[in-house]
């Protein structure tokens, strides 16, 4: 069985029906892309499966590594493996890069599933820290910065990266991560990615355009649109998508 398994999932936010039955299945070691047109509903999916309070599921199921996931709160989601990259990163003024990501990795061992609060030592962050950095080659000088505070939409996304680096997920969604991003900045990012990714982390990379996918090569493509995904395939269906644009796979959409 596939670690995240999503069948006939529907939402809807105040009361207009966004998700209109999905039908997913993502396993570590695998690249999904979900492409679709603006309000397809590719953002509602990542806030859904992350569980985001202002979506309400009013039909279908959604189980990670065989845990129901519409059961847990959004922290118990991020405990159990799963991560979300937003398209647009908040600002935090006055916590430091450093500060938030060890917070973040104790938020984890807290709440973890022996129930022991162990926090990470200075010396092991600092460590684990300085590692992901130079895998990552962000410069050491983020670390003292403030959490996305006058950042470059670039500089923005790369730590998105190197915050997934850090806590290790299972199941890393991009949403519209290359959103905002001019070519260098997109390779950078990309770069990142593609160091992480590995058979113990499974990507669902959520995007409007197939640039990205110039740099993070899919092993599945899925057309969504209208809150249904039309369409499933290898790499070549986001070539397609690019040459005939959402309106040429419109007409092999499934009702």
């Amino acid at each position: 069985m596939a670690d995240l398994v999503i069948e006939g999932l529907r939402a809807e936010i105040d009361g207009k029906e966004i998700l209109k039955g999905i039908d997913l299945e993502v396993s570590k070691g695998e690249v999904h892309a979900v492409m679709g047109p603006n309000g397809s509903g590719k953002s509602t999916l990542s806030y859904v499966l992350m569980g985001h309070p202002a979506y309400e599921v009013t039909a279908g199921s959604v189980t990670f590594k065989g845990v129901d996931l519409l059961e847990l709160e959004p922290d118990e989601r991020s405990r159990l493996g799963m991560f979300l990259a937003f398209q647009y990163p908040h600002a935090v003024p006055g916590v430091t890069v450093s500060s938030f990501l060890r917070q973040a990795i104790n938020a984890h061992r807290k709440g973890g599933p022996d129930g022991a609060d162990n926090p990470i030592s200075a010396k092991e962050f600092g460590n684990k820290f300085r590692a992901a950095l130079e895998m990552l080659e962000v410069d050491k000088s983020l670390s003292s910065r403030y959490l996305n505070d006058g950042f470059s939409g670039g500089e923005k996304k790369r730590l998105e990266i190197l915050q997934m680096a850090m806590l290790e997920p299972e199941l890393a969604i991009l949403d519209e991560t290359d959103s905002g991003l001019d070519i260098d900045a997109l390779k950078i990012v990309s770069q990142g990615v593609n160091t992480l990714a590995g058979p113990e982390l499974g990507v669902l990379v959520i995007t409007h355009y197939q640039r990205i996918l110039n740099y993070i090569r899919p092993d599945h493509v899925h057309i969504l649109m209208d809150g249904r995904i039309v369409r499933s395939g290898g790499p070549e269906l986001a070539l397609e998508l690019e040459q005939s644009g959402y309106a040429g796979v419109a007409p092999q959409q499934e009702v």
